[in-house]
């Protein structure tokens, strides 16, 4: 049985970031054996849903590579720090939503890449009500 998963978590327990705001937290690499790891990305982005063409954007990226000589040890975790930016704010509309999140994406040498997200709230837009009369 694979167990092998992504542990993201942000200083404080936050979950809602106002724009300016630095967001940092960490990453761990849960039953991953050490030397399996090609590389790591790790990414703060939005993203779309909802009607229409679906929209997403990087807001900040970092690429860890074995092969480029970066030190990657899935024992420890690894920290990631960014400065939020002023827009898009999250949204969570009837026809739209926009979502941030931070993704960690692992590529090993062999096998299936390994996936972990973690989202939070940008800004304080409150959710819209539907009216049911």
């Amino acid at each position: 049985m694979n167990d092998r998963s992504v542990t993201i978590l942000f200083d404080g327990n936050g979950r809602v970031y106002e724009p300016g705001q630095v967001l940092a937290g960490e990453y761990r690499l849960e039953s991953v054996d050490p030397g399996s790891v090609k590389s790591i990305e790790v990414s703060v982005l939005w993203y779309t849903e909802g009607k229409g063409d679906e929209d997403m954007a990087v807001h900040e990226f970092w690429q860890f590579s074995a092969d480029d000589g970066d030190w990657i040890d899935p024992m420890r975790p690894a920290r990631f720090s960014t400065t939020l930016p002023n827009s898009p704010l999250s949204y969570d509309g009837v026809i739209l939503k926009v979502r941030w999140c931070v993704r960690v994406r692992v590529f090993y040498h062999r096998g299936k890449d390994l996936v972990g997200q973690q989202a939070f709230q940008l800004g304080g837009v409150p959710p819209v009500e539907v009216s049911t009369s």
